[in-house]
C-alpha cells in the first residue's frame, strides 16, 4: 500500500478550518495533493485512489464558489474510470450532489453519533461510534449510491456507488480525542454518551486503502 499514489482533494475555504484536512492528510503517506478553492484541478493520470475532505462551504453555495462545480465534473470522471474515491462530509454531500441527489441545512451535529453501517468492507472492525461535526446533510442520495451507514440524526450517513469504486460518509474518520479542545471551541463538541475512548473511525482510511489496492492487482 505504501506505493500506492493517493490523491488528496483539499476542499476548505476557511484557513482556520485547515486542521480537519490536516488530520487527514496524515492517514496517508505522501499524497498528492489539489485544493480546488484555489483554482487547482488534478491530473488523474497514474492515481491510484483519490479522497475528497470536508469544508466549511456548503454545496449549495456554488454562485459563490464556482469551482464546485468544476469538482463536480470530477466526480462524473472518477465513476466513469471506476477510481477508487473516498469522501468525506463535504465531500460526501459533494459527491451525492453530483450525482442527482439533494442536500440540506439541517443544523449542527459535533459528538461522537451511533452508527448502523451495513456489512461493507469500508467499514471492516470499526467500531460502530464515530466523530460527526456537520451543518448540512443529504437527504436523498445521488442516482447510483446505496445508503451504506445511517445514524438517527442523519439517514444518508454513508453510501456507496452499485458499479464504480465510490464510497462515502457523512462523518471525520479523521478526528481523535487529539482535536477534542479544537472542536469544542468551534463546533460546541459534546462527547454525549461516549468517549474517545475505543473510537477506531481511521480504520476507514486503511479499509480505503486496502480495497484501492485489491483493484489495482
Amino acid at each position: 500500500m505504501a506505493d500506492q499514489t493517493v490523491l488528496v482533494v483539499r476542499n476548505e475555504v476557511d484557513t482556520d478550518a485547515e486542521y480537519h484536512e490536516e488530520a487527514l492528510l496524515a492517514q496517508f503517506d505522501e499524497p498528492v495533493v489539489v485544493r480546488y478553492p484555489e483554482g487547482e484541478e488534478p491530473t488523474l493520470d497514474g492515481v491510484d485512489a483519490v479522497v475528497l475532505t470536508g469544508s466549511t462551504a456548503g454545496v449549495y453555495q456554488a454562485d459563490e464558489h464556482p469551482w464546485m462545480d468544476d469538482e463536480m465534473a470530477l466526480v462524473d470522471e472518477l465513476v466513469e474510470r471506476e477510481i477508487p474515491t473516498l469522501a468525506v462530509c463535504f465531500g460526501h454531500q459533494l459527491v451525492n450532489a453530483a450525482l442527482g441527489g439533494t442536500v440540506e441545512h439541517v443544523g449542527t451535529t459535533a459528538t461522537l453519533v451511533d452508527v448502523e453501517f451495513d456489512d461493507d468492507p469500508l467499514f471492516d472492525g470499526v467500531e460502530p461510534v464515530v466523530p460527526a461535526v456537520h451543518g448540512d446533510a443529504v437527504t436523498e442520495p445521488g442516482d447510483g449510491l446505496d445508503v451504506v451507514a445511517s445514524a438517527e440524526h442523519c439517514r444518508v450517513f454513508g453510501t456507496r456507488h452499485r458499479d464504480a469504486p465510490l464510497w462515502t460518509v457523512q462523518f471525520h474518520p479523521e478526528f481523535t480525542a487529539a482535536y477534542r479542545d479544537r472542536l469544542v471551541a468551534d463546533f460546541g463538541w459534546e462527547d454525549g454518551d461516549h468517549g474517545f475512548d475505543g473510537v477506531d473511525a481511521t480504520r476507514v482510511y486503511e479499509n480505503f486503502l486496502r480495497l484501492a489496492a485489491e483493484r489495482s492487482v
